[in-house]
C-alpha cells in the first residue's frame, strides 16, 4: 500500500510527507501505521479532484519560489526550507529540507533557501538546454526583502561571515 501511495505522490505532493513518514516504519509496522495509511486513502477519496495539472501546450518560462521558516523545529531549532519550480504553469520540481545548521536570523534561513532554489533552477536550465530549449531569464521569488538585498549586493557579504561559504552560491 505504501508503494502505491509513493507512486501516487508524484501527482499529489500534499500526501508526500505523511506517506514518507509511514514508509519509515515498513520493516516493523504496527496497527497504528495501518490506521494512518487508511486515513490517507480516505483523504484521497475525498479529494479526488485535487492534483497537479500538466497542460499540453504551455509557454516555456522557468520560475522558482523559495521560502523558509526560522527555527521552527522545537527539538533542535533548525530551520526548514522549501522550494518549487515551474515551467509555464506546470510544477516540475519541489524540495523541502531541514537545514544542516541552526540559522541565526530569518535572513540567513531565507538566503540559504534561495541559494538552493537557484542551484536547482540552474540544473533544470542545463537539462532544458540538452533538449534544445534555451532560457536566459528565470526569476526566483523570495518573500524576505533582506535576503533579496543580500543576494543583489555582494558588498553586504562581509556582514554574513557566519553563513557558510557554500550558501553564497546565490
Amino acid at each position: 500500500m505504501i508503494g502505491s501511495l509513493l507512486y501516487l505522490s508524484t501527482s499529489r505532493p500534499d500526501i508526500m510527507f505523511s506517506v514518507c513518514m509511514c514508509a519509515r516504519f515498513q520493516s516493523n509496522p504496527k496497527r497504528s501505521h495501518l490506521n494512518v495509511i487508511k486515513r490517507i486513502i480516505r483523504y484521497l477519496l475525498g479529494t479526488m479532484n485535487i492534483g497537479l495539472w500538466y497542460p499540453k501546450n504551455f509557454t516555456c518560462h522557468l520560475i522558482g519560489y523559495s521560502d523558509s521558516d526560522f527555527a521552527d523545529s522545537k527539538t533542535n531549532r533548525k530551520s526548514t526550507s522549501g522550494t518549487c519550480h515551474f515551467i509555464g504553469s506546470a510544477l516540475v520540481s519541489w524540495h523541502s529540507k531541514k537545514h544542516n545548521s541552526v540559522a541565526l536570523s530569518t535572513v540567513e534561513a531565507e538566503y540559504i533557501s534561495a541559494g538552493s532554489c537557484c542551484a536547482q533552477i540552474l540544473w533544470i536550465k542545463q537539462q532544458l538546454s540538452d533538449y534544445g530549449i534555451l532560457l536566459d531569464h528565470f526569476p526566483i521569488r523570495c518573500d524576505n526583502t533582506s535576503a533579496i538585498n543580500l543576494s543583489k549586493n555582494p558588498v553586504q557579504h562581509s556582514r554574513t561571515k557566519h553563513i557558510e561559504i557554500r550558501h553564497h552560491f546565490l
